[in-house]
């Protein structure tokens, strides 16, 4: 297998891909796991009514940093006329490769507006949503979704058709149902079944936590690439090792706090570039969380971080904590 594939015409230069998380996947975020060698990076999912009234805080999620790219745009909505509005606006105005139409978000605001997993239960509507969309642009349109809506309704199969047949360039499949949330575990059998039934390329998500994991699914599923989403959180060696154990069979070492903290710190940095101090501050309190996991004696200092409102502060308490921690490792 080689490393490189396409979505349409554009080239990816490997099999992992960051998936989009709501609230995270931003550009700060996005450019971070880029940078720790992600082929392709999809942002979180933008609203056809917050385009359609060119809200301010939609339009500026669009933002796309240069060094992204190629990256997917995620659109989302639950009306076919404002959904391709939104997908022609994405192509006019924004530097994207390829536009993405949600399918599997599971949180109910989502699923009122008759948007996200709410499809699931209709193979007919999937197609008419994605013929829709992708005969009113030029660019690659593919769709990310959930194995169905409960197990009772496992229309997988169906829907990855019926995406296929309206026009989808690739598809990205999460293993687990519309009830389950986050819950219990993602079901490979059921997206190695979609593979077979498919002749886009197919991305595989869920329960992917580690390099080996994302080798055992390329395997298993035999999906074209691997979806990576809240593995990656504070953790853009997740990425970085997967690629290169994919490449080569060498499991690189975990980060050590000092590079956990350095790149913390890089990734405030863009996000106060991104959206200002104040709210960069507040919105990283999430992120350092996630970077400092694993590491021992944390509990304090993500204590006080989250009281945080500015840089200085936060700075101060990433790097008191890494003094500390190199001046009495914890011996394992």
């Amino acid at each position: 297998m080689t490393n490189t594939w396409k979505i349409g015409d554009i080239e990816i230069k490997n099999r992992v891909v960051v998936a989009p998380m709501a609230g995270i996947s931003n550009a700060a975020f996005r450019v971070t796991v880029k940078e720790a060698g992600a082929g392709l990076v999809v942002c979180e999912m933008i609203s056809d009514q917050g385009i359609h009234f060119r809200n301010k805080k939609t339009l500026d999620m669009l933002y796309i940093d240069e060094r992204e790219y190629p990256l997917s745009v995620q659109i989302f909505g639950g009306n076919k006329d404002s959904l391709v509005e939104a997908a022609q606006f994405v192509e006019a105005n924004t530097k994207a490769a390829i536009i993405d139409i949600n399918m599997g978000c599971p949180v109910n605001k989502v699923i009122k507006a008759e948007a996200g997993a709410k499809w699931l239960l209709d193979p007919d509507k999937v197609y008419e949503m994605v013929d829709a969309v992708s005969s009113a642009v030029k660019l690659p349109v593919t769709v990310k979704m959930r194995t169905g809506w409960d197990e009772a309704h496992l229309f997988a199969v169906e829907n990855a058709k019926a995406a296929q047949a309206g026009g989808a360039a690739a598809l990205a499949m999460h293993g687990r149902t519309r009830v389950q949330m986050y819950e219990g575990h993602a079901n490979w059998e059921i997206l190695r079944q979609v593979k077979e039934n498919i002749d886009i390329p197919f991305m595989g998500n869920g329960d992917v936590r580690t390099p080996e994991d994302a080798k055992k699914m390329l395997e298993e599923v035999g999906c074209d690439a691997v979806m990576i989403g809240r593995a990656a959180l504070g953790n853009p060696w997740m990425i970085k090792r997967t690629v290169h154990y994919l490449e080569t069979g060498e499991l690189l070492p975990e980060p050590t706090p000092r590079e956990k903290i350095d790149i913390a710190k890089i990734h405030f940095d863009r996000l106060i570039d991104l959206k200002g101090e104040k709210v960069a501050s507040r919105e990283f309190r999430q992120h350092a969380a996630y970077y400092l996991k694993g590491i021992p004696r944390a509990a304090k200092v993500k204590a006080a971080i989250n009281q945080t409102e500015d840089k200085a502060t936060m700075i101060q308490l990433l790097d008191d904590f890494l003094k500390k921690t190199e001046e009495n490792p914890v011996v394992r």
